[in-house]
C-alpha cells in the first residue's frame, strides 16, 4: 500500500494540473444564454481526488476497485479523502474524468528521449477469444488479432521507452492492426530522435526511410530471408537489451494493471489504462540499463 506521503504527493500534482486544466476549459467555452438557470454546484469529491484514487489503486496491489474503495479508502483514508462518496457515485466520475487523466499522462509524465529508444507492442484482451462475438461492451472497437501467444480479441497498445525505463509515446490500436503502421504517425515519433530499436515485425524499407528524414535511425534485426549489412557492435549490443521493454510491459499488466476482462463500458476502458501508465510514471524503480558509450566501437555496460 502507498504510504500518505506518496498519496498526498500524487494529490497535489493530480490539483494542480486540475486547476490549469479547469481555467483552460472555462477561458474556451462558448458565452451560453444567462436567462436560463443552470447547475453549477461542485461535486462532493473532485476531479483530482478521483484521479488520485484511481492512481493509488494501480499501485495498491489489489485486483479489485470496488474492494480498493470501499474497504480501503472509505476506512483507512477518511483523513485524505474526507468526503467520500458512494460507489456508483464514484463510477460516474470516474468516467467524467477520462480526459483530464489522459492530459495529465501526455503533458506532465511522459519522459524524455535520451537518444536511445525502444518500440514495441503488447496485446490488451477485452474477453476470451472464445467469447469474441459475445461480447457487446467493445462491439465495433475491439477486434482480432494475432501475437507471440496466439489469437486475442481487443486492443493493442505500442509505446516507446527511453534507456531509463520511460514511456516517451504510447498510441492505442485496434487488435488487427499492423505494428509498422503507428510508426508512420508523425505525433506518435514527434519526441523521439536517435536510434530506435524494435523487432523484426516492424521491418520495413519505406518505413526506415521515412524515420530516417525525421532524424531517427530506425534498426532492427533482419529476418532470415532478407539481405543487409553486418550491424555495429553498438546497435547489436542494444538489440540484445530489448528484453529491457519486455520489462515494462510485464510491470504494465501485473503490477499496474492495465489489463482486465470486467470493463462495462470504453471509458471505463480507457480511464483503467490511462490510470495505470499513470501508476506506472509514479513507480520509484523502473526496469533500466546504464550505457557509457566511449566511441564508436567501444561500449561499456553497467
Amino acid at each position: 500500500m502507498l504510504t500518505v506521503s506518496e498519496v498526498t504527493e500524487i494529490f497535489y500534482l493530480c490539483d494542480e494540473f486540475s486547476k490549469e486544466f479547469e481555467f483552460s476549459v472555462k477561458k474556451h467555452l462558448m458565452e451560453s444564454d444567462n436567462t436560463k438557470k443552470r447547475r453549477n454546484r461542485p461535486n462532493r469529491m473532485s476531479e483530482s481526488e478521483v484521479m488520485t484514487i484511481l492512481i493509488a489503486f494501480h499501485l495498491s496491489g489489489m485486483r479489485n476497485l470496488k474492494c480498493f474503495y470501499l474497504f480501503y479508502v472509505c476506512k483507512h483514508m477518511n483523513g485524505e479523502f474526507p468526503h467520500p462518496v458512494s460507489y456508483n457515485r464514484f463510477i460516474e466520475l470516474q468516467q467524467h474524468v477520462a480526459l483530464p487523466l489522459v492530459l495529465f499522462l501526455k503533458t506532465c509524465r511522459m519522459g524524455k528521449c535520451t537518444g536511445i529508444s525502444f518500440i514495441d507492442s503488447t496485446a490488451l484482451k477485452v474477453c476470451h477469444i472464445k467469447r469474441e462475438h459475445s461480447n457487446r461492451v467493445f462491439d465495433g472497437t475491439a477486434t482480432k488479432g494475432c501475437g507471440t501467444l496466439g489469437y486475442f480479441f481487443g486492443f493493442k497498445l505500442h509505446i516507446i521507452i527511453n534507456d531509463r525505463g520511460e514511456i516517451i509515446n504510447f498510441v492505442i490500436t485496434q487488435g488487427h492492426v499492423d505494428d509498422r503502421k503507428p510508426l508512420s504517425m508523425e505525433s506518435f515519433i514527434r519526441n523521439v530522435s536517435g536510434k530506435l530499436y524494435a523487432d523484426r515485425g516492424y521491418i520495413s524499407q519505406e518505413l526506415a526511410s521515412i524515420l530516417f528524414v525525421d532524424g531517427i535511425h530506425f534498426v532492427a534485426k533482419m529476418r532470415n530471408n532478407m539481405k543487409g549489412g553486418e550491424l555495429p557492435l553498438f546497435d547489436r549490443v542494444m538489440l540484445r537489451k530489448r528484453a529491457l521493454i519486455e520489462s515494462v510491459n510485464d510491470e504494465l499488466k501485473n503490477i499496474c494493471q492495465i489489463e482486465h476482462t470486467r470493463h462495462r463500458c470504453f471509458t471505463n476502458f480507457i480511464t483503467n489504462l490511462t490510470a495505470g501508465l499513470l501508476a506506472y510514471s509514479f513507480l520509484p524503480k523502473k526496469p533500466s540499463i546504464r550505457v557509457d558509450v566511449l566511441d564508436e566501437k567501444q561500449l561499456v555496460l553497467f
